[in-house]
């Protein structure tokens, strides 16, 4: 069993409470259809106390529990908070030990947007990595000079404290979590369930301190960026090798120490999120995709993105297609 928490206070946003757990159930619920000895979810609302709590939009939450009383937990999200944050940091003043104390059990903690505010000043991101809302950087820059301000990335995770600059990337790092928690076909059609047009991968979308982005083998990041370079060329795994002077037993031991993942896997990854921009952003047939990725075989390259995206290169394309503004 999963527990997860959203935190209540005044002006929070309800879809950056409801959102993310929506996505945790209907992950759930797809699980247990395919196995009932998947993990469910239990969702809790809590609160400092157990009054119902207005969130904006005068929707009225009825918590489920307190602060005081949780019991341990896998993911704790601290909403957005609407407009001027200040308020409920006056408030949190008081409980903002409880929720430093949860943090310290391991259990994640995720804010989103303004809610960040609530993390720097209950001294968890002193040092760390952090992302808030755009229109609150100046303020929380100047506010908590000792956090580690990523202005360009909307998600940040450090251990286990992340940080989404939206709504939209609250739904970014829950498909994250599902591929951690239930793997990655249950995560393709959550992903897909909840408009791929906004869904970004997390390793595209992330500024973390223990991921790809911040591995300090020498070695591997120079793989990584040879990868990139040379992808169109089909590169192979032996001529990484090769051009590193490694042996490709050396080559994958150090990447998957590095990554967590072999290279063939992350080269995999890339060519997948690289075919996603080109079917976005541009009007190269799926074939001419193929070839830019570095895969001549159209069937194979079908098949690998279904594997990774849950849906055919044509299909995905018109997905993200249909939502797109025309003048």
């Amino acid at each position: 069993m999963y527990r997860i928490a959203a935190l209540l206070y005044p002006q929070a946003l309800a879809t950056s409470i409801t959102l993310p757990l929506e996505i945790l159930r209907a992950a759930a619920q797809m699980a247990r259809v395919k196995s009932r000895l998947n993990p469910d979810v239990e969702l809790l609302l809590v609160a400092p106390d157990l009054q119902p709590v207005a969130v904006f939009g005068d929707i009225c939450l009825q918590p489920d529990l307190t602060l005081a009383s949780l019991p341990t937990l896998d993911l704790l999200i601290l909403p957005a908070i609407w407009r001027n944050p200040e308020p409920v940091i006056r408030a949190a003043g008081p409980w903002l030990d409880q929720l430093a104390a949860i943090a310290a059990t391991g259990t994640r903690v995720c804010a989103v947007g303004s809610g960040a505010c609530l993390l720097a000043e209950a001294g968890l991101l002193d040092g760390r990595p952090a992302t808030t809302h755009w229109n609150y950087l100046d303020t929380f820059a100047q506010r908590y000079p000792n956090v580690r301000l990523k202005p360009r990335h909307l998600i940040t995770q450090s251990d286990n404290i992340f940080c989404v600059g939206s709504v939209n990337s609250i739904a970014d790092l829950m498909v994250h979590l599902v591929e951690d928690w239930y793997g990655h076909s249950i995560a393709s059609t959550v992903e897909n369930q909840f408009s791929p047009e906004i869904r970004r991968p997390f390793r595209a979308a992330a500024y973390q301190t223990g991921g790809e982005t911040s591995h300090h083998d020498e070695l591997v990041l120079e793989a990584q960026q040879w990868l990139r370079d040379k992808l169109a060329a089909k590169p192979t795994i032996a001529q990484l090798a090769a051009f590193l002077e490694v042996s490709p037993r050396t080559l994958n031991r150090r990447f998957h120490l590095a990554t967590g993942q072999s290279p063939r896997a992350w080269l995999q990854e890339l060519r997948v999120s690289q075919a996603r921009e080109l079917l976005r952003h541009s009007n190269l047939t799926v074939s001419e995709i193929a070839w830019q990725v570095g895969m001549s075989d159209l069937s194979h390259f079908g098949k690998l993105f279904r594997q990774h995206v849950g849906m055919t290169p044509g299909a995905y394309r018109e997905a993200v297609r249909g939502k797109l503004f025309v003048p």
